[in-house]
């Protein structure tokens, strides 16, 4: 008999990943405000819930969140008509959601004083497209046996588990770096094109001898995919995490000026138009 994961948020992340889950052999009970996506869901053979209820009554240890920030993933807790209106024991709440990392460490802290739930948080990278393929990059903290009692769900839905420790906002700290170190990238190639126009030099050229050589990385590997976001999505997100790992520099007194620059540069050096303020 397979194990039952609940999973809460069908977006464009958690729909795939959801469905990664349920191809991996486990069965998923899953809830989205959305109801638009409930025959999608039922079609690909995931077990819709009416209620945020019958998902913390049905699953057997765990109930993934991914919402979208801090204010959702407690309102789907302990909010009326939430989990803990099941009044469930000994089950594990995974955040896969991104938040900063104090507002993850204030859930956690939440989460152990008012109910009897366990927490850990996974955030996750590798886009959409990652959680199609099943090849996310997860990043775990919290009770590392848990994590590890835990493994099977997040070796169905990514590539590569690692895992930083007891604070659960440590796990969002590691995605904020990751996200920092890819949009100064992000600026680096650019930036490298940008200069390369100007004397006539063939782009897919340029990419070819990056990848051959030590200018080589993620970014240029998939830079034609990446060279299609826009403000409204994928580039948007990373903005954000941008201006947050900035922030978490400013608390702990640590200079980030590449960052910062990246932060405000990214739409000029991507030829994009700067999103209104």
């Amino acid at each position: 008999m397979s194990l039952k994961i609940g999973f809460v948020g069908l977006g464009a992340m958690g729909f795939p990943m959801a469905v990664n889950l349920k191809k991996a052999g486990f069965e998923v009970i899953a809830y989205d405000a959305f109801k638009g996506v409930y025959e999608k869901a039922n079609d690909a053979g995931i077990k819709m819930a009416e209620t945020l209820k019958e998902v913390a009554e049905q699953a057997d240890e765990a109930i993934i969140s991914m919402v979208r920030d801090y204010e959702q993933n407690v309102d789907i807790i302990f909010g009326e008509g939430g989990l803990l209106s099941a009044q469930p024991k000994d089950k594990t709440i995974i955040v896969m959601s991104t938040l900063d990392p104090d507002t993850m460490n204030e859930l956690g802290k939440k989460v152990d004083e008012e109910s009897e739930l366990k927490i850990i948080s996974a955030s996750v990278s590798g886009g959409v497209s990652g959680a199609q393929a099943g090849t996310l990059s997860i990043m775990t903290s919290g009770s590392e046996a848990i994590v590890d009692h835990l493994k099977g769900y997040f070796d169905a839905i990514g590539s590569h588990t690692f895992y930083y420790g007891n604070k659960p906002g440590n796990s969002e700290a590691a995605k904020l770096i990751n996200n920092m170190i890819l949009g100064i990238n992000i600026n680096a190639v650019a930036e490298g094109l940008k200069l390369a126009d100007k004397y006539d030099l063939p782009e897919e050229e340029i990419l070819n001898l990056l990848q051959v050589s030590t200018g080589d990385s993620w970014v240029v590997r998939n830079w034609n995919y990446i060279s299609d976001w826009t403000a409204d999505t994928e580039l948007g997100v990373l903005i954000t995490d941008l201006k947050a790992s900035y922030n978490e520099g400013l608390k702990h007194n640590v200079t980030l000026p590449f960052n910062a620059l990246s932060s405000t540069q990214l739409f000029d050096s991507m030829g994009k138009e700067k999103p209104k303020a």
